[in-house]
């Protein structure tokens, strides 16, 4: 709860801040340069400063990223402005000790860059252990991979699966897919298709290891989840076509019509918000649904910008599971000996 607050407070200050210093670029406050300059300078200083230990751990999510890029590029500016402009020396003084404050921010950040890597298209820690072994890998392990979505966001990874047991004793994977909706795949065969297109894969743990009952009901609800999908793609693409037939076109049309609006089981409202919906999941959404109904806890996901719960305009980016703390990242030391690890470039 107290986390959710500290969003929704610093979600709302950045807004304003933002909304203030539109106002004054445009004249609608009456501050002289040099005075606005440094105060918005200071404002923005002080809640960047305020989150910048958060923002620096979660370097990895691009908007982490951008959270101390654009207030760090504004600040410097502002304080640069203000430092030119002011004709007293202790205003300049301020002005100055605004500038270090800012100097100090980039400094860190740039510090910071050297604990990751370039991983795909976006940063990984330096000691995660890339495309591990399958042997390394665990029922209910949460696995991570780059693809579509990734590259678009410019992350490292953006799509989810989690590892279950099948009825045969293989090692499955359970997740959703655009095309598909709920779908379970041997691992085996997913993990080679991934490499053999190019994509990376990284793992996360649970921190406290499931139990041999919690293996064994993965299974029983990974199956309940797929059957739930199906009964309600068949349900939505059967009342969806019945409302079209109402229409009146011509028949061709129609069809079409159906064609183009069918359901696949993906939740796309979801995909862009960030909101959990019942019998259709987003990728990590299903593996989300997994965990809640094996009662295992993750860090609530979707609260929205606010931290209110809405999931407003606040998408469950599979990258933010790296912070989450009921996970461990597979790192370089659990690599058995002769892999290599297959990391890339410096971030």
């Amino acid at each position: 709860m107290l986390r959710r607050m500290l969003k929704g407070a610093s979600t709302l200050a950045f807004f304003g801040l933002a909304a203030l210093t539109f106002r004054w670029l445009t004249g609608s406050v009456d501050w002289s340069l040099a005075a606005g300059a440094a105060i918005l300078s200071g404002f923005w200083l002080l809640l960047t400063a305020a989150q910048t230990g958060q923002f620096l751990r979660t370097y990895f999510d691009i908007f982490s990223r951008l959270q101390v890029l654009l207030p760090l590029s504004l600040g410097l500016i502002l304080s640069t402005v203000a430092l030119v402009a002011f004709d007293s020396v202790p205003l300049k003084l301020v002005a100055a000790v605004e500038f270090c404050g800012w100097s100090a921010i980039y400094h860190l950040y740039r510090r910071n860059r050297e604990n990751f890597i370039r991983q795909g298209h976006g940063p990984l820690p330096k000691d995660c252990l890339v495309n591990p072994p399958i042997e390394l890998i665990e029922p209910l392990d949460l696995i991570l991979t780059s693809g579509r979505i990734a590259s678009r966001l410019d992350e490292t990874v953006g799509h989810g699966e989690l590892a279950i047991r099948l009825e045969d004793g293989r090692l499955g994977a359970l997740s959703s897919y655009m095309e598909k909706g709920v779908v379970i795949n041997d691992l085996e065969r997913l993990i080679a298709a991934w490499l053999r297109k190019g994509e990376h894969y990284i793992v996360l743990k649970l921190k406290q290891p499931a139990s041999a009952e919690q293996i064994e009901q993965a299974t029983k609800h990974a199956r309940q989840m797929l059957a739930e999908n199906i009964d309600w793609r068949d349900r939505t693409n059967g009342r969806r076509a019945r409302i079209i037939n109402l229409l009146p076109l011509p028949t061709s049309w129609r069809e079409r019509l159906v064609k183009r609006t069918r359901a696949t089981g993906y939740d796309w409202i979801g995909l862009l918000v960030g909101t959990l919906a019942s019998q259709r999941w987003t990728c990590i959404g299903s593996c989300l649904e997994a965990y809640r109904r094996l009662g295992i806890k993750t860090r609530r996901y979707g609260t929205g910008m606010l931290g209110l719960g809405t999931g407003l305009l606040d998408p469950i980016m599979p990258v933010r599971f790296l912070d989450d703390p009921q996970f461990n990242l597979v790192s370089v030391d659990a690599k058995p000996a002769g892999i290599k690890n297959e990391l890339i470039t410096p971030a």
